[in-house]
């Protein structure tokens, strides 16, 4: 049984404290792991929300860094932490470089949140709130176990593989990453954000779900440094055609917020592409 479910695709809302991020999104595996692929601003509590407490969570893989991407993880690791009555695996997280610096400028021994985790080890009342919690023993520091990847890397776990490909986004600044994940004979691929990548398309083939970034209105992209880095819809199209996907789910897709530009996308890709087409919103899932 393989569920995924999206936690946060909607635009953010500007000065909203609702505001979610656009780009973040969740896939459980019952009983063999339960991952996250991105994880921005707002998408903790859209796991409140599903009833997924953060210790349940095994794995997280990161597209790249920018903050709509990963501006929870420090919260995902330390709410992970705390809430745990015994030690358990650590979270195995995934990404691109500098990820490994990145986590342990977070929650490394000198790192954001150094003092924060020394007062919760060492102080008396927080070991004493742990132990009124049903905590037992002594807490160690969390320390994930982080592994940065490169196009074409495989990781392979009990009952499912992950497997990595070039993604195109801001190049020279971000090293940027596509993930598929296989697991009990099903099948997704997450573009994060990406321009055309034919790497994508052949990370894509035969898959069930494609969750396919689609922020731009092809041939009205302003400037070549954006459609290299921001896809448009008739690429993905092309993509998604040429890779026999099953289901197509388009984010990033403020433009599609006016109703008749929709339409039109929607029907320019059905012409391109024969498959099911989704427009992605948040706390969607699919089994």
């Amino acid at each position: 049984h393989v569920t995924a479910e999206l936690l946060g695709f909607e635009r953010p809302a500007e000065n909203s404290l609702d505001a979610v991020s656009d780009r973040d999104f969740s896939i459980e595996f019952t009983a063999v792991a339960r991952i996250l692929l991105d994880h921005g601003f707002g998408a903790g509590q859209r796991l409140v929300e599903l009833g997924m407490a953060p210790q349940s969570i095994s794995h997280l893989f990161l597209s790249h860094h920018h903050y709509d991407h990963m501006g929870e993880a420090a919260r995902l690791i330390l709410t992970r932490w705390d809430q745990q009555r015994t030690p358990g695996p650590e979270l195995e997280i995934f990404g691109p470089p500098p990820v490994g610096r990145i986590i342990d400028r977070l929650i490394g021994r000198d790192g954001a949140f150094a003092t924060d985790l020394t007062a919760r080890i060492e102080s008396r009342c927080s070991r004493d709130l742990y132990a009124v919690r049903g905590g037992v023993g002594e807490r160690a520091w969390p320390v994930p176990l982080v592994a940065e990847l490169e196009p074409g890397d495989r990781i392979e776990r009990a009952g499912w593989t992950a497997t990595c490909a070039l993604a195109v986004h801001c190049p020279g600044h971000l090293a940027c990453l596509a993930y598929r994940i296989d697991a009990g004979g099903r099948s997704l691929v997450y573009s994060g954000d990406t321009g055309p990548s034919e790497p994508i398309t052949e990370l894509a083939r035969g898959c069930d779900l494609l969750i396919h970034m689609c922020s731009q209105t092809s041939g009205e992209i302003a400037t070549e440094s954006i459609a290299e880095s921001c896809i448009g819809h008739l690429e993905v199209a092309d993509s998604a055609a040429r890779a026999g996907v099953g289901t197509l789910v388009l984010t990033h897709i403020e433009h599609l917020d006016d109703p008749s530009m929709r339409r039109r996308v929607l029907a320019d890709i059905a012409a391109v592409y024969d498959g099911e087409v989704v427009v992605a919103e948040d706390l969607m899932a699919f089994e």
